[in-house]
């Protein structure tokens, strides 16, 4: 793991007064660089090619000296691939560029873990350390923390064989490594046979399904609950919640029961890839109870993993019958259903910030607020 004070120390080559705030572009990008123009800070997307229209065209910045006309991504950075941005001299240019970096999903899968606590010598706002309790089945994994903080989470089942009721299998797709390859089923045997289906069709591998997590399924709708911690005030924030939009599980819920049945093998098993979020609210009873939850994961991930949770982070809920909360994922970093907030913000951030704050600019926000007071070092690492 880098050390802290190795990046404490290269700030000190940093001009405080042309800082940009750099991304991989993907997942919420556009939020972050939304968020960071709205700030009057620049910004510096890292682009695959092949993947980078959306940045370096669609979304591209124009600016003329009376200030910013349309766009939000100042810099795009195309490289044959994301981890290019790993080698020596694309990382002294983010150096030498003034670049803080806000990671994100795509940053952890694309780049690697590895290669991010451990080779990755640019200023990171957030936590380095916690990036790897997202991976399930590491040691100290979100459920490692969840426990050690008394947080709800959903029954683990440690075999097939213990499914009694409905229950969720969680493992990654066989092909599309960002996505999820779950399916649900409510006894050992659906589980043998759906498990089979899935393989034969090349969604799920045997190796992957050996490691897989089985949980009891909660019942109830789901809401993410995108949060912010601030080390500066000390803080938790709720600045909005978003809920998902999954393939091919959505087209499935819209279809009556018969003709659900009467879907052909190659159809019949929902997928649960993200394709898009939606945003909401929560009945305000709820809301004490969702801070709840915020504050006892912000408490644990300073005892377990020091400093703690900087900036964003994202408890993946859902409810159930009874209004009790059952949190089934956690992104530490900025989650990928802000970008419902982009530029328009969220009623929760709003009424907080008396003013459009969306995640991408809670960020920004932050790091105007710590070179202002001469604390940059406290929100990155």
């Amino acid at each position: 793991m880098i050390e802290r004070s190795s990046i404490t120390e290269l700030l000190e080559t940093y001009d405080y007064d042309n800082i940009k705030i750099g991304v991989v572009a993907s997942h919420s990008a556009l939020d972050v660089c939304d968020g960071a123009v709205s700030e009057a800070l620049p910004t510096l997307a890292i682009c695959q090619k092949g993947r980078d229209k959306t940045y370096s065209k669609y979304f591209k910045s124009q600016r003329s000296i009376d200030g910013h006309l349309r766009g939000v991504v100042d810099e795009a950075l195309i490289y044959e691939r994301f981890d290019d941005v790993l080698k020596p001299e694309n990382q002294r240019k983010l150096v030498e560029e003034n670049v803080l970096f806000v990671p994100n999903r795509s940053f952890t899968t694309y780049c690697g873990i590895d290669a991010i606590e451990n080779d990755f010598r640019v200023p990171i706002i957030g936590s380095r350390n916690l990036l790897r309790s997202e991976e399930r089945g590491y040691e100290r994994d979100y459920y490692w923390l969840l426990e050690r903080a008394g947080l709800p989470y959903p029954e683990k089942l440690n075999s097939p064989e213990e499914i009694d009721e409905l229950a969720i299998i969680k493992l990654p797709h066989a092909v599309k490594r960002l996505e999820r390859g779950f399916f649900t089923a409510a006894s050992y045997q659906e589980y043998l046979e759906k498990s089979l289906v899935l393989i034969k069709q090349g969604i799920i591998t045997e190796k992957d399904l050996d490691h897989a997590r089985i949980e009891r399924y909660i019942i109830g709708p789901v809401f993410n609950l995108d949060f912010f911690y601030s080390p500066l005030d000390q803080c938790v924030e709720l600045l909005g919640v978003d809920w998902r939009f999954e393939t091919s599980l959505d087209g499935h819920v819209r279809l009556p029961a018969p003709q659900q049945m009467s879907l052909p093998k190659t159809q019949i098993m929902p997928e649960y890839t993200v394709c898009g979020h939606n945003t909401a609210t929560l009945r305000e009873s709820l809301l004490e109870s969702a801070f709840e939850l915020a504050e006892r994961y912000v408490r644990a991930t300073k005892k377990y993993y020091e400093p703690g949770i900087i900036g964003p982070f994202c408890l993946q809920t859902c409810v159930d019958k009874d209004l009790n909360f059952y949190i089934y994922d956690v992104a530490p970093r900025i989650g990928g259903g802000t970008n419902v907030h982009v530029s328009i913000g969220h009623p929760y951030g709003n009424a907080l910030w008396r003013r459009e704050m969306s995640t991408g600019r809670r960020v920004a926000h932050e790091v105007r607020r710590a070179i202002n007071l001469n604390r940059i070092e406290s929100i990155v690492t």
